[in-house]
Formats: C-alpha cells, structure tokens, sequence
C-alpha cells in the first residue's frame, strides 16, 4: 500500500503533486534544490544560478483561465497572459491557500533514487538528498519526478561547422539569455525558430544594429488574441472544434487552419513559409511580423558554416556576425535514477500515456509533466497527477503491462505515419486531458450535463475547454467548477475595465455570455472559405 511519496521539484508540476497526494490521502515530501518554488517560472537574473529559468521579458503563451490549477481560478484582476512574477504570484497563492509549503524541503538536491532489494514485491525506493549539512537516506512507497523537459540545452555545435573553431564571436544557447543588455549595436544571429527564437529576436531587434533569423523549416506566426479580441486559446480549444477536427478529413482540416493563419498576413511573403516545405511549425509571436516588415528582423535560410567574423548560409549569402544564440531547444535527462530505470524510457512516448515506464514490477515511478501539448502543460501535468495519486492510492489500477506496451506501440506507429509536416510531437490538448480524465473518473458526461444542466452543457461543449470541466464530477469533485465555467468571460473582461466609457459602450463588450461560447462558430465560416 503506497503512503509516502517523494516528489522531485517544486514548480507547478510538483505544487499540483503535493496538492493531489494530499487529496488523495497520501503524505508528500518533495525535494527542491532552490530556495523557492516556481521552478522554470521563477526569474534569476543572472544564468549560473544552476537550474533553468526564464528571460525577463517572457509573457505565458496560454491564457490566465486556459492556464490555472482546476480548482483554483486566477484572480479576476490578473491580466489575461501573464509575466513570470505574476504566474509566479499565482502560485504561492495557489501554495498558500492548500498548505502545501510544509510539505516542501527547500535546498536539499536529489542524488539517488534506486529501486530497493525488495522492489519486486513491495515497490518502494531508496532516495538519496544532499543539504548543505550532509546527505540521508529515505525509504519511500512511491516516487513522483516534476523535474519538466526543460533540463540539459541542446546546443548542435558539430551541425555548424567553424562555430568552435574559426568564429571569433560569442555564442551562447537561449538558457543563458536573460536581457538585452550586452547585445547593444551587435549584429547577432539567432538559429531557429520557435517560441523562444521568435520571442528573443523581437526583443533584441530594440537594441542590437540588426537581427537575423536562421530557420531551418517553415513557420506559421499567429496571435495569443483572436479576431473578436478574446485570447486565442479559449476560442480555438474547444469541444467544438475537437469534434470537428474529428469528423472532417485531415486534409479539409489543415486547409482550413493554413487559410486561417494567412488570413492575418501572407507568411510566403515574409519569408517564412515555403509551399514546398514539406515542415512546418507554428510559433505564437505578435511582434515578429513588424519586425519583418520594418527590416529590423532579417530572415536567413540554415547556416551552412561560420568564419571567423561571418555566417556563411545555404543560399550563399554571408553575413557578418558578432554574437549567435542558438534557441535549439533542450533534452532531458534523469541523472538521479539508477541506470536500469532511465534507460527503460529515452523519449516521452515510451511511458504509458507520458507517465509511466510500463516495465516495471510494480507503478511507482511516475514522470509528471513530460509531455508537450497543443495547450498548457500545467494543466496536463495536474491531470497526470490527479491521475497518477489515485494509482498509487489504489483508487483506480493501471491495465496489465501487455496492454500498456501495446498502447505504447501503438502512438509509436501513429508518430511514425503522422504527417510529414509535423515538427513535433505536441499532442492535441483535448484528446489528451479526456484520455486521462477517463483513466481517473472525472471526464465530464455531455449527456448527463445535456439532461440536468443544459446551460452548462453549451458552456462545456461550445466554450473553452477550461480546467474546471473536470472538476464536475467524479473524486476531487469540486462545488465552485460550475460557477467557474459560466463566469469565465467575467474574469478575461475584468482586467481590461480600466477606464470607465459610456454605457452604449459598455454594453458592446458586456453582451451576454453566450457570444464567447458560440464565438468558434463564427469563425468557422472564414475558415472554410480560406
């Protein structure tokens, strides 16, 4: 019978670990290295702080209500997107209110987690942690790793010939960056582009004489704000939309989000999308476009090589170059787990459901948060533990190891026929938390709602698909998902309510609540005539 469970991490994968263990029944101890909670969310000011943290300008790409812990709604004055010290805040809220923080022993480092003699029949670990007093050993039933992707940088020096050895210049990988400051009237070159790459060139073009952008594949740029205003995510994850993505042919389908994309700006005019590119990927930037059109971001093709001042580029072009930062992504590793366990796992899908390793005796070992969605990995991540607790509480049992790796083999194969454009693996945000949720029990009926509750039935269907739809029913049921679900255009409008107009005006932005539910319905038409 899983009681003690160690959780590695306190950032929000860790924070919604302690929080379901303790629901559940369960008594939690984790272990962060740092002084503090937040993990990659909480801001160092300088790189060497020996963890990964973001840069100082970085804004969430997901929006406060697509984004917050499933019973517990962001503040209704909290921006809609938030910079790091607000999510931040949001945290040590969410830490404070559920008494999470006694559970936590701060600046004490995970060594060693090793599977015991016994592990076979009783499934527990020997964990190792190192203080600055010295190391000790526990004894715990189960072990919950909230450590994120976000670990070892991949910099791919030997794929830049001359990098190393001829270019003069600095380089550097984006988990370095922090600030302008230093690149002031350098001529920098940042290789690649995704969320990191688009977001870093948009900040330096302010300050550094000119900024070029090596991408290797095409890149479709859209806003975090819809046409109608509302953020993008609550229009396009929907139930709705999921559906329709289910019914129609994939093909009927990526023409449609093709034409949307370009119905802001033509990106084979900008450069960043080849018709013949058989890759594309899809960044959230506001910005960048400008930046293109006012030349003050260059697009370059990939680098073929450096000298000692230039980079010399596939298309033949040189460019002279003082500084590159390479926004080439990260790896991870688990250096603390025996080698016998790490190696039963080398990417995310070889965990049932990104979770967990299917071979061992006895489900004890859980990975929380190793998973990219087409949403906010914070609410996948609580769904995993939520998940994951009632496991090792015995609420609800994993199937026979058989059926895990045959399920494993299976989104192997999807991964492998998939379409050739994908750059990578995101899995799509509603298919994956209702995969989940049913695992749990907590997976919202559609129908029930349509039979007892119609009102709430066209908010979970047609709305957003927000954290507090599984919270509805099921363990962890929680009193205030339903008023959450129906008060959630309250809580987008509210922030921007800081000057007072006329009440025509008013009533323009406070129309019932229904036109953000059916507001994917308004948008297909555009779509389908793209």
């Amino acid at each position: 019978m899983v009681r003690r469970v160690a959780i590695i991490g306190a950032g929000a994968s860790g924070l919604a670990s302690i929080k379901c263990c303790l629901e559940d029944g369960l008594e939690p101890t984790c272990f962060e290295q740092s002084e503090d909670i937040g993990g990659l969310w909480r801001y160092e000011d300088t790189a060497d702080c020996g963890r990964t943290s973001v840069y100082r300008s970085v804004i969430t790409n997901t929006s406060k209500e697509m984004s917050c812990f499933s019973d517990f709604p962001c503040p209704d004055n909290f921006p809609n997107f938030l910079p790091h010290h607000q999510l931040l805040e949001y945290f040590r809220m969410y830490a404070q209110h559920f008494g999470l923080l006694q559970h936590i022993h701060f600046q004490t480092t995970v060594r060693s987690v090793r599977k015991r003699p016994d592990f076979s029949t009783s499934g527990q670990w020997d964990v190792i942690t190192e203080t600055k007093t010295g190391r000790e050993t526990h004894v715990f039933d189960a072990v919950m790793v909230c450590t994120g992707r976000y670990q070892e940088p991949l910099l791919p020096l030997a794929s830049f010939p001359g990098i190393d050895t001829r270019f003069r210049g600095r380089y550097l990988h984006s988990r370095e960056y922090r600030h302008t400051e230093g690149f002031q009237g350098k001529r920098v070159l940042v290789v690649g582009l995704g969320n990191t790459g688009g977001d870093i060139s948009v900040e330096l073009s302010r300050v550094a004489a000119k900024v070029f952008v090596s991408a290797r594949s095409s890149t479709w740029v859209v806003s975090r704000i819809s046409s109608h205003g509302f953020p993008l995510d609550m229009v396009t994850r929907t139930r709705l939309i999921h559906f329709l993505e289910w019914l129609l042919p994939s093909g009927i389908m990526k023409r449609i989000k093709l034409g949307k994309f370009n119905s802001w700006f033509n990106h084979t005019n900008y450069g960043l999308v080849s018709v013949h590119s058989p890759k594309f990927n899809v960044i959230i930037n506001e910005e960048l476009p400008f930046c293109i059109l006012s030349g003050t971001v260059v697009l370059k093709p990939t680098v073929k090589e450096f000298t000692e001042s230039s980079a010399v580029f596939e298309d033949g072009t040189m460019e002279n170059i003082d500084v590159v930062v390479f926004t080439t992504g990260y790896g991870f590793s688990f250096p603390f787990l025996e080698d016998s366990v790490r190696s039963l796992f080398q990417q995310s899908y070889s965990l049932y459901k990104s979770i967990f390793p299917p071979q061992l005796e006895k489900p004890t070992l859980a990975i929380i948060g190793l998973i990219q969605l087409m949403g906010s990995v914070m609410v996948g991540a609580e769904m995993q533990a939520r998940w994951v607790t009632s496991v090792f509480a015995g609420f609800n049992k994993l199937p026979p190891i058989s059926k895990m790796m045959a399920d494993i083999s299976k989104k192997k194969q999807q991964l492998a026929k998939g379409p050739p454009e994908q750059v990578n693996t995101r899995m799509n945000f509603v298919s994956y938390m209702d995969d989940l949720a049913s695992c749990t029990g907590v997976k919202p009926s559609m129908l029930w709602l349509l039979l007892t509750d119609p009102r709430l039935a066209l908010a979970v269907f047609l709305g957003p698909c927000l954290p507090y739809q599984y919270r509805l029913r099921g363990r962890g049921r929680w009193s205030g998902a339903r008023g959450a679900i129906l008060t959630q255009r309250q809580r987008v409008l509210e922030p921007l309510r800081t000057r007072v107009l006329d009440d025509s005006s008013g009533a323009s932005m406070g129309s019932s609540w229904l036109g953000l539910l059916a507001m994917p319905l308004l948008l297909l038409p555009p779509f389908l005539l793209s």
